[in-house]
């Protein structure tokens, strides 16, 4: 039964097994929630006689996002990510992008997710006047 278990989930590489009495007990690390849970499948349906039971201690370990704090590399992005935007001024200071003018309520989502995606420090749009 372990055999079966454990090619069931040979694709992930960071998961073990371990099986006593029909019980199988999942360890390791995945990016992902939807993963955690397809591996638990995999191991319940590899011998549907033989698994009494999964014990799915596999932990989510999302990767973390790099930080830019490289204030060159940034203020030459936002000027890239801001040049539809003649509304408003930015600056970049130890990775936190502000951002100063005024711009219509129904495009500060945008501007805001342009920014979120060169992953700064921080966006600051406290000084920004919404119109």
């Amino acid at each position: 039964m372990r055999a079966k278990v454990e090619s069931s989930i040979s694709s992930n590489p960071g998961v073990t097994v371990d099986v006593k009495e029909g019980v199988v007990t999942l360890s390791g690390t995945v990016a992902t929630e939807d993963e955690r849970m397809a591996i638990e499948n995999s191991a319940k349906s590899a011998d549907s006689k033989g698994v009494k039971s999964v014990v799915n201690n596999i932990v989510v370990n999302a990767p973390q996002i790099e930080i830019n704090s490289n204030d060159v590399d940034l203020k030459a992005k936002v000027v890239d990510a801001t040049k539809d935007f003649p509304t408003i001024s930015t600056t970049v200071n130890d990775g936190v992008i502000t951002v100063t003018g005024t711009l219509e309520q129904a495009r500060v989502q945008v501007l805001k997710q342009s920014l979120d995606a060169l992953s700064p420090k921080r966006v600051d749009m406290s000084s920004l006047v919404i119109k």
